[in-house]
């Protein structure tokens, strides 16, 4: 079957991956302080169930985009999909915190299957002058997961474990690859371009290991340069060799002329920046909730629910818009509502309501989702379409990349403040007494993120006027 004659089976099990996998990480992320008590462990080791996460799937994505491409991209999102459900059950039954990390690694190997090909997947099936309204669309599957793991997690952290929360993504793995299987197409390209770029996807991986060591290690009350140093000059040193490999391979993992187009480029850049700023947001502010303004879980869960509770609202309304007017305006208006959602959550105060919080979530989430569909569609619907599989990829890594550096970067900051207001505390010794300390770092953290976001803005709009190509017949 051709994928455009049953576009909307293929959303559907696009949709259905999606929504698992955003469950999932939206439980987790409210889970983490559960985490941390429930093995006694300092924040720069519990901060790795979300950073070897996001490390796996930045790291492979590109991997499974272009072994997808050879071998059959139905077959590898199924996979995905058992990886997934597998790694939770792994997870579920983790009897310390390392094991946790390894599971949640497996997981991530699934889930990076997915992200690669879904993206693709919905390219191929909706026709170009649809894509906005096919990634839109998308976009209400990421909220409706993010919607559903905060209140969902947060009733279940109230009444049982924070195990539970890994349990219940299981037979919803195992139902969806069903589903991948039935529907998409399992055969792939067997005559590639050229050899797989092996050389670019080991140093790429070896970077970002090294890169979020370092940024882990700068989380340690004892830090310092001399420390880093190390870790920082070798992932320059494998940043220099990826590019140099990237150059002279003959089928590059990094496709270095499509990064010669402004588009592109500002398209990716602006990409990482904003998913900087949201996961900032919302890695940190389960912690302001439960150890400043002690709510029970599931009160968390309900104020986390303002970012996909907007997104959901607005992002199909943004992808429509995006086939009318095209995407620079609308990523450009969303970075710049996402900033000031940033430099309102700044200004928090200790007795700040559970209302107040929230709105200045739904800020947001609403710049969110004016940036994420428009900005896809946008890449999309100008490459060429022998290059729409990896553009998809790209647009997953930078994405993953944004969560990855926005994870680091919120709890380096956060760490550096609150270790010097307190004289070398860890998050998870926090009391009371603590509270303007956690508020300094907070304040700081989301102020950084907001320069960020500020940056976004800026590089979205250099993007230039938007064009689409030209309709091409596709299988």
């Amino acid at each position: 079957m051709t994928l455009r004659n049953h576009k909307w089976l293929v959303f559907t099990v696009v949709a259905a991956g999606v929504f698992m996998a955003t469950l999932d990480s939206s439980m987790v992320n409210i889970a983490l302080p559960a985490i941390m008590a429930d093995f006694q462990s300092p924040l720069r080791h519990t901060e790795w169930v979300v950073m070897i996460y996001l490390l796996t799937i930045t790291a492979t994505l590109l991997l499974w985009g272009h072994l997808g491409d050879l071998f059959g991209r139905g077959r590898f999102y199924a996979s995905g999909m058992v990886l997934f459900a597998m790694g939770s059950l792994a997870c579920a039954v983790a009897p310390a915190l390392a094991w946790l990390i390894v599971a949640r690694w497996l997981q991530a190997l699934g889930a990076a299957m997915m992200m690669a090909i879904g993206p693709a997947l919905i390219s191929k099936a909706f026709p170009v002058h649809h894509l906005g309204r096919g990634f839109g669309l998308i976009g209400v599957a990421v909220s409706l997961g993010l919607m559903t793991g905060p209140v969902v997690g947060g009733l279940l952290l109230e009444v049982a474990s924070w195990r539970l929360l890994f349990l219940i993504t299981v037979p919803v793995g195992g139902l969806c690859a069903l589903l991948a299987l039935l529907v998409l197409p399992l055969e792939g390209n067997p005559q590639p371009d050229g050899p797989f770029d092996w050389p670019g996807a080991i140093l790429m991986g070896a970077g970002l290991i090294l890169f979020s060591l370092t940024v882990n290690q700068a989380t340690a009350t004892a830090w310092s340069l001399a420390s880093l140093a190390p870790g920082l000059a070798g992932t320059l040193l494998a940043a220099f060799l990826f590019l140099r490999a990237e150059h002279r391979a003959n089928t590059p993992l990094l496709p270095m002329g499509l990064l010669r187009e402004r588009f592109f480029l500002t398209a990716l850049l602006s990409a990482v920046l904003s998913f900087v700023t949201l996961f900032a947001v919302i890695v940190l502010t389960p912690f302001y909730l439960d150890r400043i303004l002690r709510l029970p879980s599931s009160s968390i869960g309900l104020v986390m629910l303002s970012i996909p509770a907007t997104v959901l609202v607005m992002a199909p309304m943004a992808g429509w818009c995006s086939d009318q007017v095209g995407g620079r305006l609308l990523t450009t208006m969303g970075l710049m509502l996402s900033t000031l959602g940033l430099l309102l959550l700044a200004t928090l105060t200790p007795d700040a309501s559970p209302a107040g919080v929230a709105l200045r979530l739904v800020f947001l989430g609403g710049g969110q989702a004016m940036f994420l569909a428009p900005n896809s569609a946008a890449v999309l619907g100008r490459v060429k379409e022998r290059h729409a599989g990896i553009s998809a990829a790209l647009l997953a890594t930078a994405r993953n990349l944004g969560m990855l550096l926005g994870t680091g970067l919120v709890f380096f900051v956060f760490s550096l403040v609150f270790g010097q207001r307190t004289g070398g505390l860890d998050l998870k010794d926090f009391t009371p007494a603590e509270t303007d300390a956690f508020m300094a770092g907070l304040t700081a953290a989301f102020l950084a993120a907001a320069t960020l976001g500020g940056a976004a803005t800026i590089i979205s709009w250099r993007r230039g006027p938007d064009e689409r190509r030209q309709t091409e017949p596709r299988a």
